[in-house]
């Protein structure tokens, strides 16, 4: 038996023909993998399947983004020296590299981010002048010393108050000053320019001069003033972060001020942010997830009897049955409802109180600040006005989406009832919205903290990010390419409002846009007519601020309506059929459709197509997070900074 075992093992002679074509031999084939060494006679078809499971583990391989291709990357351009040490066992790169935060998923993507960047902008250039490897080795350790400040300065941030109250009023302004400068009172033959409405009510000096297309200067003088704000920015965060042996090399610090002001600020932040399709790109991506997410929910089971689905016919003789039953289901919402809001509030007694965080946070400010430090240790919430505890239900977050949607003038009755529903909530009996109370409590932990919050979120982020911007981990063509067409930026804003109306319910949205009941529509103006005619005198108004409380829709919506006509590709103002989710149906419905995506564009898409007035938002963001952050940079200028690190 054991004799005529070889026989069978040599009988396979067309297998080393495909092997030579690589330059390797049937021996070095079955060494390398036994499987490959047959149990049985050799046939045509037994070869066949074997390719499946060779090629299998290649596939993950192949993933730019998975975590052994991300390890890769960080360990061939971060550690070059240990890639031929320990081969079968490498060392993972959080035992080669110092941390840069508290989580290690978190140092993964932002080390691929890192070496990406270092690859591209330092490696690239420096390895032609001198093989050394230091120099990149310094400045992953100057990174990580920045980033382990910033996570620790990042603990004693309210992120609640600022991704919920601050950065929503900051969008509000935006969306109120876009409007006004946007909607000017001027008439033809007079033209205003918008940017320099814009400007003028939210002035910045880095975006000034206002560029002018027929006046190329005042477009390199505003680049360069902008790069030099850029350059402050970055200068002061260093001197606050950078320990003092770092501060003094000039090269150092200006080779790592060029990399994040021009590359992370300038390039990622500036000018791919500000792009309005970029923006709704970004919209179309998050509709599209929350969709999914709403899809992947558990459904309960189905409510509806056997009667529902009868035809109409028998459906009539049902009727006393179907009242009974719904009036049933009812009963039970209902009642679930109530049970779950006292098992709600009954359980947020034991939640930790929110004050705890915010005390400590205003501890450190008082530390930080050298003026007035007995008085602000007294009572610190009075002399601090940006530190005030103000509840969840009173964030900006709330009239800022209530504003972006033109709510006040859509639905002033909606707007309304809310404002009572609120005021009860926070003065009513009990109190349970105010700070601390059990309503506020359960909207900051189970809801903020627990879910919005949580960091097991971020390293996800950071993996989308890197694939938006850098598709193969290369700085190559990105995912999400600009239109190359005022058509295709036409389509692209029609599919905004279309993927933003996919998440209205139908009917309750043309009942918020004021569509005429009973066949669906009809005609725009007439459907509008009867609920827009009482708001037509505070439509066209601004308040003190100079924010414009609505009329927007009003005004553009034809207009939009006609620039959709001109600008689609196929001749029609209504958005493709595969691209309106549904919305093909009657001509009727289909003109009505077409008339609220208008006004969507125009009311809510429209407000962040200008690059020049997104600029403005997003340095105003930037600002507001490094001065959170540093509470130093709004109290001293660069200079002093400077010059109290260095003496």
């Amino acid at each position: 038996m054991t004799t005529g075992m070889p026989a069978p093992a040599r009988a396979p002679t067309p297998r080393p023909k495909g092997a030579a074509t690589s330059g390797v031999n049937s021996e070095s084939v079955v060494a390398v993998n036994p499987r490959l060494t047959p149990s049985h006679p050799a046939s045509g078809t037994a070869a066949l399947p074997e390719p499946g499971p060779r090629r299998a583990p290649r596939s993950g391989v192949s993933d730019p983004l998975s975590d052994r291709a991300t390890a890769f990357l960080i360990r061939r351009t971060l550690c070059p020296q240990q890639l031929d040490k320990g081969r079968n066992t490498p060392t993972p790169t959080i035992d080669l590299l110092p941390p840069l935060t508290s989580r290690n998923d978190v140092d993964l993507q932002l080390y691929a981010l890192i070496a990406i960047i270092l690859r591209e902008s330092v490696q690239n250039w420096y390895t032609k002048i001198t093989s050394d490897e230091t120099f990149v080795a310094e400045i992953v350790q100057i990174i990580a010393h920045c980033t382990r400040a910033l996570e620790q300065r990042l603990r004693k941030v309210d992120l609640e108050s600022l991704l919920f109250d601050e950065i929503p009023d900051l969008v509000d302004k935006h969306v109120n000053t876009y409007r006004a400068a946007h909607d000017s009172v001027a008439q033809p033959p007079l033209q205003a320019n918008p940017h320099e409405i814009y400007h003028s009510l939210c002035p910045l000096p880095a975006l000034s001069p206002i560029p002018r297309p027929e006046s190329p200067s005042t477009i390199d003088e505003q680049a360069q003033n902008e790069a030099a704000y850029r350059q402050l920015l970055v200068h002061g965060v260093l001197a606050i972060l950078l320990p003092t042996e770092d501060l003094e090399n000039d090269c150092l610090v200006a080779l790592v001020g060029q990399l994040f002001s021009e590359l992370i600020i300038g390039d990622i932040v500036a000018n791919r942010l500000s792009e309005p399709w970029l923006i709704w790109e970004g919209l179309i991506i998050l509709t599209r997830v929350i969709r999914e997410r709403t899809n992947a929910a558990p459904k309960g089971p189905p409510t509806q009897s056997s009667s529902d689905a009868a035809p109409p016919s028998e459906r009539r003789g049902l009727s006393v049955q179907r009242l009974f039953w719904s009036f049933m289901q009812w009963c039970f919402v209902a009642t679930s409802f109530i049970r779950l809001l006292v098992t709600t509030l009954a359980s947020s007694r034991s939640l930790p109180p929110r004050t705890r965080h915010m005390s400590s946070h205003s501890e450190d400010m008082t530390r930080q600040k050298a003026e007035g430090e007995a008085i602000k240790a007294t009572n610190p919430l009075e002399t601090c006005p940006g530190l005030i505890r103000v509840p969840v239900l009173a964030f900006r977050i709330f009239p800022a989406v209530s504003n972006l949607i033109e709510m006040g003038v859509r639905m002033p009755w909606l707007c309304g009832a809310m404002s009572i529903l609120h005021w009860i909530a926070m003065t009513g009996p009990g109190r349970i919205a105010h700070v601390n109370g059990a309503l506020d409590r359960i909207l900051s932990h189970s809801l903020i903290h627990a879910r919005i919050l949580d960091p097991a979120n971020l390293p996800p982020l950071l993996r989308g990010a890197r694939a938006a911007l850098f598709p193969n981990n290369m700085p190559g063509k990105p995912s999400l390419t600009a239109p190359s067409s005022a058509a295709e930026l036409a389509a692209l804003r029609r599919r905004c409002a279309t993927a933003l109306w996919g998440l209205v319910p139908k009917p309750l949205g043309r009942l918020y846009f004021g569509s005429g009941s009973g066949s669906g529509g009809g005609g725009s103006s007439a459907s509008r007519s009867s609920w827009w005619a009482p708001c037509s005198s505070a439509a066209s108004s601004t308040n003190s601020d100079g924010r414009r409380e609505g009329g927007l829709a009003e005004k553009v919506g034809s207009a939009g309506a006609s620039a959709g006509r001109a600008s689609s590709p196929r001749g029609t103002w209504a958005a493709p059929a595969a691209d309106r989710g549904g919305l093909a149906g009657s001509s009727d419905e289909g003109e009505e459709d077409g008339r609220i995506l208008s006004e969507i564009e125009a009311g809510i898409v429209d407000v962040f197509g200008d690059k020049y007035c997104n600029k403005h938002l997003l340095y105003g963001i930037l600002e507001l997070v490094l001065v959170r952050l540093m509470p130093e940079l709004a109290e001293k200028g660069i200079g002093e900074l400077w010059e109290e690190r260095l003496s």
